[in-house]
């Protein structure tokens, strides 16, 4: 239920790699994540100037290093992550904030390309990969500055967000500005997002690299907690009052200024401290991830893209999450615009950490193995049965609606429905990260685990601002109380009103997206998830990178 109690899959919800279960040690038939130095490049169809990774000749022999060997550095991965969760957060709230002002829906489809940068990362990700100050570090180069923008940039933006939210008096919701302003927001979140998962891939044994999967979880379900639900809360005057004052007071402990200037002076604390005491891995040899520069790597990601499984897999996930879109984007502003508060809404997610952060770890244990997918392939068909629950929701919040609230019991039905809605989703979310996490090639750093994670994003966003842009043309209205006039339009919904009529809505377009994704959604699952199973059964050289030497 998007955007307020559903970590973003988009996004959010994006971008984590399950590499494996993390307790144990990597002994699939995938890929290993390091590239070897020396040894003869095999072949493909006999031309042996385009050359896989070269396989070692010999293997040098170390002793195994356990995960507290490391603890250190898997805490600050954990770290990283629970800062990038934070940006996440706070952009998800915005809409619930929009929706309690009564923007229209086409207007909250305009905010949702905030979501977006996430899954447009792929364009500047190269980039991020090849440019950078040996000296200071690869991933180092591009982490320090980027957190040191995003704490300047919320600092700034702490002064401004009033202005756009109209919570200046006479004043309504800007909400082309409020959208530039969070992409922007969005856009830096999205390019610590590819030095942070880049370093994973070398600041880890090989050992403990599964270790990276579950901060990655655990860190953004944790920062996104902190952004979203725990903002919400302290920045709702009837919640504060209810549990948190002896006094009533006219507005919430703290506003989304204060919100964003506190974790903007947290960011330039925690990034100068990475910057002075975290050296970047000197084990690693250069050769494991150096590219030939940025023309180089765009080149072998475009390669990347030409191969026919890449190429399967990404025309398949884009379309995948077709069917939960109407649940996934409108269902929790639905909600709200039935009368839920969003803070209520926002408080359901707190039982909820627990299962979020126990979830990728029970889930990994059946994602580790050769056919992540299976899991994924299970789970979709419950997914989408609970849009329609939702549409049921939806359309029983009115009915069981009394002047001072909502039953206990409807919060009870509400949460058990949000439980089972995010084992189906981290069910499939850790499915599709473990099996890119198999697939990708670091040859390119962080780049091939970026293009597979932001191609997924994609398939999550885009169906999301679609669904939200359809809602109004899809609602019926009907003026009632005045004879020959209609709400087609908003000017002729405004004339309806002053002629003394009310707007009536007489078919709610999001019942009829509800309806309509799942038809659209089992039709994916019955002919085209099978073929999404069989990438399972590619041969591990349809997925390494190709160079010619």
């Amino acid at each position: 239920m998007s955007p307020t109690i559903s970590l973003k899959d988009s996004s959010r919800q994006r971008r984590t790699g399950s590499y494996q279960h993390p307790l144990e040690v990597m002994k699939s038939d995938s890929p290993p994540l390091d590239l070897y130095e020396g040894g003869h490049p095999e072949t493909v169809g006999g031309d042996d100037r385009e050359a896989l990774l070269q396989e070692p000749s010999s293997r040098p022999t170390r002793t195994p290093r356990g995960y507290r060997a490391e603890l250190g550095s898997i805490l600050l991965l954990l770290f990283l992550y629970v800062l990038q969760g934070i940006p996440l957060g706070l952009a998800g709230s915005i809409p619930l904030i929009l929706q309690s002002k009564n923007v229209s829906y086409t207007d909250q489809a305009f905010f949702s390309f905030v979501f977006w940068p996430f899954s447009l990362k792929l364009l500047w990700a190269p980039m991020v990969d090849a440019v950078y100050f040996k000296s200071f570090g690869r991933r180092k180069s591009w982490l320090v500055p980027t957190q040191y923008v995003l704490g300047l940039f919320m600092m700034y933006l702490s002064k401004q967000v009033d202005s756009l939210l109209g919570e200046v008096e006479g004043k309504s919701p800007d909400v082309v500005a409020l959208t530039v302003t969070f992409f922007l927001f969005e856009f830096l979140a999205a390019t610590q997002d590819i030095a942070v998962d880049g370093w994973a891939l070398t600041m880890l044994s090989r050992e403990n690299v599964g270790y990276a999967s579950t901060c990655n979880s655990v860190g953004q379900t944790a920062g996104y907690f902190l952004g979203n639900v725990l903002f919400l809360a302290l920045e709702s005057a009837s919640f504060c009052n209810k549990y948190l004052r002896f006094e009533p007071q006219p507005r919430g402990i703290v506003t989304l200024s204060d919100f964003l200037f506190f974790w903007g002076a947290i960011f330039l604390i925690t990034t100068t401290l990475v910057a002075l005491l975290k050296k970047e891995n000197k084990e690693v040899s250069l050769s494991r991830e150096e590219t030939k520069g940025i023309t180089d790597t765009y080149k072998l990601l475009f390669s990347i893209i030409r191969m026919p499984a890449v190429l399967t897999f990404c025309v398949l996930v884009l379309t995948a999450k077709i069917g939960f879109s109407a649940a996934d984007a409108v269902t929790g502003l639905k909600l709200v615009e039935e009368g839920v508060p969003k803070e209520h809404l926002a408080l359901l997610a707190v039982p909820m950490v627990p299962l979020q952060i126990i979830l990728p770890l029970i889930i990994s244990k059946y994602t580790a193995g050769p056919q992540p997918l299976n899991t994924f392939y299970k789970a979709m068909p419950f997914r989408l049965l609970l849009g329609l629950e939702f549409a049921f929701l939806v359309w029983w919040t009115p009915r069981v609606k009394y002047e001072g609230g909502f039953p206990i019991y409807y919060y009870f039905i509400l949460l058990l429905s949000y439980a089972l809605h995010q084992i189906t989703l981290y069910s499939m979310y850790v499915a599709v990260m473990a099996f890119n996490a198999k697939v990708s090639d670091p040859l390119i750093g962080g780049t091939y685990m970026t293009l597979l994670n932001t191609v997924s994003n994609l398939g999550g966003n885009w169906p999301a601002t679609v669904a939200l842009w359809l809602v109004d043309p899809l609602t019926v209205k009907e003026c009632v109380g005045v004879q020959g006039h209609d709400c087609g339009t908003a000017a002729a919904a405004e004339l309806c009103t002053k002629e003394g009529g009310s707007c009536v809505i007489t078919l709610d377009g999001y019942y009829v997206e509800s309806i309509t994704c799942v038809v659209l959604g089992f039709a994916w699952w019955l002919f085209l998830g099978p073929k999404f199973k069989k990438l399972q059964d590619e041969r591990p050289s349809s997925w390494k990178c190709r160079r010619t030497s």
